[in-house]
């Protein structure tokens, strides 16, 4: 996505718990004729947001799109998976998104015309079986996407345009040993930025992919439990995270 909105002549700035990770997007970005930075930032740390949007806005001014992308899983039946675990999901999916919204939405709202994007995932309509932290947290997202969208407008402020990004599995590492639901495959990182470029750049309020993340909130609006339970084994959604594993270190990532 970075390097997507470089491309199309916005100045990117970068964050990252890992300084030479965000180092290194922002040095590629810049070899190839695009405006970069990149500063060290923890979404969950309510300090480390605010000390980096000051030095955003003394470095470069304020931003007009803000992209909430990080994120990370844990899979495994529920009550067998740390309940640590499932609090760090639900801290860097949710808080993070709501901490670092909540620093950076004023510089939005002062801007002439702003995004902010949230990354969700099609987990965010459909509850995935063994990943019931990471599909918690999506529909807190989408929740709060939807909130803030409608909260913006009454305020006066509808030049804040929400997009919010429903991919179904993505081939980062976050999701090593899934499996795709039936008649889908492992979506690239590449196609998603694109689109989500494309849905930003055309003020779309949802970007969802695949084809059965678009048909996904209808059918689940309008069916009962019980047939959107029988649609999920048919696609075998259920058990799509069975054999997660995730990355091959601690089975954590910023997607």
């Amino acid at each position: 996505m970075a390097f997507r909105f470089a491309a199309k002549g916005s100045a990117v700035v970068v964050t990252d718990l890992d300084e030479a990770a965000a180092q290194a997007v922002a040095v590629e970005i810049r070899a190839a004729g695009g405006a970069a930075d990149a500063f060290v930032m923890d979404v969950t740390d309510p300090q480390s947001v605010a000390a980096t949007r000051e030095q955003v806005n003394a470095t470069h001014g304020p931003i007009s799109i803000l992209v909430n992308n990080a994120g990370t899983t844990r899979g495994g039946p529920f009550n067998e998976v740390p309940i640590d675990d499932h609090l760090a999901v639900m801290e860097l999916n949710v808080d993070g998104t709501m901490i670092t919204t909540h620093a950076f939405l004023r510089d939005l709202e002062a801007a002439g015309q702003a995004r902010l994007v949230n990354i969700a995932s099609v987990a965010g309509y459909v509850g995935v079986p063994f990943a019931a932290s990471y599909s918690a947290s999506k529909w807190a997202a989408i929740g709060f996407s939807e909130s803030i969208r409608q909260e913006l407008s009454r305020r006066g402020h509808g030049h804040v345009g929400v997009t919010v990004v429903c991919p179904s599995y993505v081939e980062t590492g976050l999701f090593d040993g899934a499996t795709p639901p039936k008649g889908t495959r492992f979506l690239t990182a590449e196609k998603v930025a694109k689109l989500t470029v494309r849905g930003v750049r055309r003020g779309k309020p949802f970007v969802r992919t695949p084809w059965l993340a678009k048909i996904a909130p209808p059918m689940r609006g309008v069916m009962p439990s019980q047939t959107a339970d029988l649609v999920n084994r048919v696609f075998r959604v259920d058990a799509s995270m069975t054999g997660w594993t995730g990355h091959a270190d601690d089975g954590s990532a910023e997607s």
